[in-house]
């Protein structure tokens, strides 16, 4: 049981949410008003977003980040903050005070990255807004000309878009607020790759190779010729002005301290980003306590695992022995991803028996593209609009094989694609009745602790045939504690990249070249990497709660059911929404 106060512990659920109210004349409510008005100005501010949640009368446009620009986004959303907390909730529904709960969260969120100024670091380890952008050609419209010529638009304004993050980036480098140096080690390729001599070859021109038949040639030459203009000119440039800044400016620059405690206000930042990422009243500390404890749990099922194949020898002699031993490693590229396809098309077969309602989107195998692979992660899901085109993409990554074993891959299929990512984010676009923005909130302790939880029911579903399976699902859940214990060690008690790598190199299976990747991605990205644990060991707590109290009438199916029922939500919340669920269940059938 995790022993903290949840933020919206006092907010009541149901499993059937309805759209918010109207008054008693017709018109909207209050609260409907400031939820509908507040979404549009979300979509309006971000036009790349607007054009994932399938809005796009904005798809001509890319976002403006200047200051003036910024400070308006932040007088407008503490006008927003007030109208929602001049709602009445005495007079609310059970969802509506869920909606209001969760859109105050999410504004007040956006304001306190606005107020201290976190866009100066728009950049993590892995990502950054350049990577974000290269993902549009894989999700804008290109049904019509029209379609095309508003991607093309977009693409004109690369040069602008990348200029402003820059200036953002040299304020931050006035202040000592930027990305630690040593994380930006390889980070150059995520630009370079974009750096085409021929338009043709890059992904933004992807679009224009997928143009319709139905339109016309001459309309398909036009718009091809001026899509090699535009990257040639706009997009090319751009990147070649934002490597250049890097090389020149901003590595030399960034600071050499790895602990969000040592960027300015980092104490209060940190603190923030464990209440944001965990949903949960939490302390740095008690989260490392917390993490201490779990890794000698999982440390103890890893030497039962180790007496199974009858090892000789201590936890990391058998690790070593994993990474060093070709039986676990593809010789190609298409071997991993055959393996992958594999697994997750097993895993279809299972879900029938675990859960009610299953997604109608399916989603695709791919690999990390080259870009991102070197300084990328094992693998990772990509959503995309189901009103779309495109299929949602679970991502593996190819890169450096010999670090890639593959008596993970079970926990990562499961996790990336189904019944984790895939299953809860496509259920979550079908769902009827929420307000759009909880239908695009994405709740890290919720969704990540949902990913994890699907490793274990693995188990239950027989998807590791092996020992070395099995202790590739434990060393999954171990890096999951070790992120509790290493992310408080690195941003609250001040350890060295060094020190953290080698407590997850000591504890996990992971390759080394993970082992690096992870830690840089902890350090770049404060508080983030807590979210997993503390996801799946409520949801774990929940379902020993509702099978002790319902015995012989509890159904699986049903439990997983309602978990996804309402989508991301904090985890107060959904403790409060299986509660009702098994009350409800247990009154029908006593």
């Amino acid at each position: 049981m995790i022993h903290a106060r949840p933020l919206a512990a006092t907010i009541l659920v149901v499993l059937s949410t309805t759209t918010c109210t109207l008054s008693s004349n017709g018109s909207q409510s209050p609260l409907t008003s400031v939820i509908n008005e507040a979404w549009e100005f979300e979509k309006r501010e971000n036009p790349l977003f607007a054009t994932t949640t399938n809005e796009h009368r904005y798809d001509a446009e890319l976002p403006s980040m200047t200051p003036a620009n910024l400070a308006r986004r932040e007088d407008s959303l503490r006008a927003y903050l007030e109208r929602l907390e001049a709602v009445d909730t005495g007079g609310l529904s059970v969802s509506d005070r869920i909606n209001r709960a969760m859109l105050h969260d999410r504004l007040e969120n956006w304001l306190a990255g606005l107020t201290a100024e976190e866009d100066r670091i728009p950049i993590l380890a892995d990502d950054g807004f350049h990577i974000d952008l290269a993902q549009l050609p894989t999700y804008a419209p290109r049904a019509t000309v029209t379609d095309v010529e508003n991607y093309l638009a977009r693409l004109r304004q690369v040069p602008r878009y990348f200029r402003e993050y820059i200036d953002l980036m040299r304020r931050g480098m006035q202040s000592q607020y930027t990305m630690p140096r040593i994380v930006l080690e390889g980070y150059d390729v995520t630009i370079a790759t974009h750096i085409v001599s021929d338009p043709t070859a890059s992904v933004f021109y992807r679009p224009l190779t997928l143009l319709p038949a139905a339109l016309p040639d001459s309309a398909k030459e036009r718009l091809r010729n001026a899509a090699r203009e535009v990257i040639r000119d706009s997009v090319v440039s751009a990147y070649q002005s934002f490597l250049k800044f890097m090389e020149a400016e901003y590595r030399p620059a960034a600071r050499l301290t790895t602990a969000a405690r040592d960027l300015p206000g980092g104490d209060s930042l940190y603190r923030r980003k464990v209440r944001f990422f965990t949903t949960l009243d939490l302390t740095p500390d008690s989260v490392h306590a917390l993490g201490l404890a779990e890794v000698a749990r999982i440390e103890a099922e890893m030497e039962q695992v180790m007496q199974k194949v009858a090892f000789r020898g201590n936890l990391q002699a058998f690790i070593t022995m994993l990474r060093t031993n070709p039986r676990f490693y593809a010789k190609t590229p298409d071997e991993l991803l055959q393996y992958a396809s594999w697994i997750a098309k097993r895993m279809d077969g299972k879900l029938p028996a675990l859960f009610g309602r299953l997604p109608r989107q399916p989603y695709t195998v791919e690999k990390v593209p080259d870009h991102l692979a070197p300084k990328y992660t094992g693998g990772r899901y990509v959503s995309s609009p189901i009103q779309g085109p495109e299929p949602g993409r679970y991502w593996v990554n190819t890169y450096n094989l010999p670090s890639r074993p593959l008596y993970v891959l079970p926990s990562l299929t499961l996790h990336e694609a189904v019944p984790g990512h895939h299953l809860q984010g496509a259920l979550t676009q079908e769902l009827q009745g929420l307000p759009d923005f909880r239908r695009y909130t994405y709740v890290n302790a919720y969704g990540e602790g949902w990913g994890l939880y699907s490793e274990r029911l693995g188990i239950e579903a027989g998807m590791y045939p092996d020992p070395y399976a099995d202790f590739g699902r434990l060393t999954y859940e171990m890096w999951r504690a070790c992120r509790l214990v290493v992310d408080t060690g690195i941003h609250w008690q001040r350890w060295s990249r060094e020190q953290a790598m080698k407590y997850l190199a000591d504890r996990t299976a992971l390759s080394l070249h993970e082992v690096r990747t992870e830690t840089d991605r902890y350090i770049a990205w404060p508080g983030q990497a807590l979210a997993y644990k503390m996801g799946e060991l409520t949801i774990r707590k929940l379902r020993g709660d509702a099978e002790q109290a319902l015995g012989a009438r509890f159904d699986v199916r049903g439990f997983h059911d309602a978990v996804l029922a309402n989508g991301p939500v904090p985890l107060g919340v959904l403790e409060q929404q299986i509660r009702d669920w098994v009350r409800t269940l247990r009154d029908s059938t006593s």
